[in-house]
């Protein structure tokens, strides 16, 4: 292995949020028992006192030193809207250049695609603002799926709770496994959390009312342990089965099978969080028929098997 970088600079600006930043800061910051050598010297740098969420923080350094530094992780920023600061954007575009590994947490990415770090890479922040980064940056491919992206000298990572996922993954490359199990352990957290942002996005029935399937919706979602068609689902709506295909375009954006199984999927969903039903049980409950269907349909759309989603939410509600 590689001798690790241990110089890490965490770029802190006005309004930042506090809690990527307190992840950063703790994982590199604090010296896990067992560690055979050298852990990281952790600069926090900026060019004032500066507001994070509700507190001050007072940076040990200038922006300038971002480039003297072997890591740079920047932390979320609360307002995606406004472009990040130019003396921010163009620190972190420096010590890039000087061949620093730069990691943001969160929307953090929006500063990293400010500074042409992201063009032609893949890259993710939280599911609320992928599209808005996509948009804005269209040379970034962005997956708004997983909860980090490792590019090598540029990592990313989606949101909250996934700048700790990225952040044991960073200690993981440099220290290797056991280092990282044991800095995880210390936080009490899993230290490699199976697949991605998916499993924690919800997918409701649409909210206004008014449109043409306000009452179709609700009839289907009382019937998700039943087998549905298209042409049953136009005989109740009334409708052709083209002129059904193109209501559901209008109002949910997808067709009807994908937004049956959508809702089936979060069905099982919530069966695996809040019951001890076995995976058959959730899959007839859920209309997914056998529990095979329900497994390759649930790995494909949240990135993680049934049973380890339920393990997964299990031990976040009984820490």
């Amino acid at each position: 292995m590689t001798p690790a970088p241990r110089s890490v600079a965490i770029a802190a600006t006005d309004g930042m949020l506090h809690f990527e930043l307190a992840i950063a800061f703790e994982v590199f910051g604090s010296v896990p028992d067992a560690v055979p050598g050298p852990w990281y010297d952790v600069a926090v740098c900026g060019t004032r006192a500066v507001r994070a969420g509700h507190f001050m923080i007072e940076p040990d350094h200038g922006l300038d030193r971002l480039a003297q530094a072997e890591t740079v992780i920047v932390p979320a920023v609360v307002d995606v809207d406004q472009a990040p600061p130019d003396d921010l954007v163009e620190a972190v575009l420096a010590a890039h250049r000087a061949g620093a590994r730069v990691a943001s947490l969160c929307t953090g990415a929006f500063v990293l695609a400010a500074a042409g770090l992201l063009d032609g890479r893949r890259a993710t922040t939280h599911w609320a603002h992928a599209q808005d980064l996509a948009t804005r940056y269209p040379r970034v491919t962005v997956d708004p799926s997983v909860l980090y992206v490792d590019e090598g000298t540029v990592l990313t990572s989606a949101g909250k709770a996934a700048a700790m996922d990225l952040s044991l993954h960073m200690v993981r490359r440099d220290h290797g496994s056991a280092i990282a199990n044991v800095v995880a352990r210390r936080l009490v957290v899993p230290p490699h959390r199976p697949g991605g942002q998916a499993q924690y996005v919800a997918t409701p029935v649409p909210a206004r009312d008014g449109h043409a399937l306000a009452d179709l919706l609700p009839w289907i979602v009382q019937r998700l342990d039943q087998p549905l068609t298209v042409e049953d689902l136009a005989r109740q709506a009334n409708m052709s089965s083209r002129h059904l295909a193109r209501n559901f375009n209008a109002v949910t954006g997808t067709t009807p099978l994908q937004w049956l199984l959508t809702q089936r999927i979060g069905r099982a969903r919530e069966l695996l969080e809040s019951t001890d039903d076995g995976i058959d049980t959730v899959a007839s409950a859920a209309g997914m028929g056998t529990a095979a269907t329900l497994r390759r349909h649930f790995q494909r759309a949240v990135g993680v098997a049934p049973d380890a989603y339920r393990r997964t939410f299990r031990a976040a509600r009984s820490a």
